[in-house]
Parts: structure tokens; C-alpha cells; sequence
């Protein structure tokens, strides 16, 4: 038991961080959404979206600029993806996208969304690809179209 690879769910975080965290996919994929909404992304409008506070997004938003995924001017300017910032929230978008389907099928349910939120972060590109593909295959009819390119 000694060479076991079990870790605690903050021992798997450790081992391998990413630049990325959970909160800033939210906030990429919430972006995204709101681009593709064509609604002009402003802090307040981000917050009111994700319940947060103005503070807690703008500290949030300036920490997505430092990492180029998005284009942010301080004192209420309009948030812009960036080309990586764009190819990652629009695959954040369908991964939830995919993943909600599944789930309210899985559930018989009209609306997944707090428990594909929960667990969004932790499925990878492979798990995702292939709940798309098993989607695909056993429900035609729903839109689980091939994940977008990344870098």
C-alpha cells in the first residue's frame, strides 16, 4: 500500500497545478458565453452572471490578462477574449455543453446545471471527446458536435 497512487483530491491539484484553475475556466467559459450572446462583457455585467462581486471579478479578470487570454482597459471597459483566450473558453463552453446533455439524460432532467458545474473541472479532453462521441451515437439528435481545435 506503500506505493499507492492515491492522493487527496488537493494532492491530484498539486501534482499537477496547470496555469489555469477551475475559477478562471468559469469565467472563461462565462465570456464565451456572453460573447457568443453578443453582449458587451463589462465587469458589472461578468459579476451579476457568475454572482460575484465587481471586486471579485476585476481582480479575476486582471489575473486572465497576465495570463493573455483576455484584453481588459481598468475603469469600465469592455472584456475581450484573446485568440488563445477564444479557442479555450469555446472549448470550456462545449465541454459544459456536452457534459449537461449527458447528465440530463443520464438524470431523465430538464436542467443539470448546478452538477455539471460541480464537476466540469475535473473530466479531461479525452473524457469529454468521448461522452460527446457516446452522445452522438446513442442520441442523434442532440448537438454534441466535434470539440473545438486547441493551441
Amino acid at each position: 500500500m506503500a506505493n499507492s497512487d492515491y492522493y487527496t483530491l488537493k494532492g491530484y491539484a498539486l501534482k499537477d497545478p496547470g496555469p489555469v484553475t477551475g475559477a478562471m475556466e468559469d469565467y472563461l467559459e462565462m465570456i464565451c458565453r456572453m460573447e457568443g450572446n453578443r453582449v458587451q462583457v463589462r465587469i458589472g455585467s461578468l459579476a451579476a452572471e457568475l454572482h460575484v462581486r465587481p471586486s471579485s471579478a476585476s481582480k479575476m479578470v486582471s489575473h486572465l490578462r497576465e495570463l493573455g487570454l483576455i484584453r481588459f482597459e481598468p475603469y469600465g471597459a469592455v472584456v475581450y477574449l484573446t485568440p488563445p483566450g477564444r479557442e479555450l473558453g469555446e472549448y470550456l463552453l462545449w465541454r459544459h455543453q456536452v457534459l449537461h446533455r449527458f447528465l440530463c439524460r443520464v438524470n431523465r432532467t430538464e436542467n443539470e446545471l448546478e452538477l455539471a458545474e460541480k464537476i466540469e473541472h475535473f473530466l479531461d479532453r479525452r473524457t469529454v471527446e468521448n461522452l460527446a462521441r457516446l452522445m452522438r451515437e446513442l442520441y442523434p439528435e442532440e448537438d454534441c458536435k466535434s470539440p473545438p481545435a486547441l493551441l
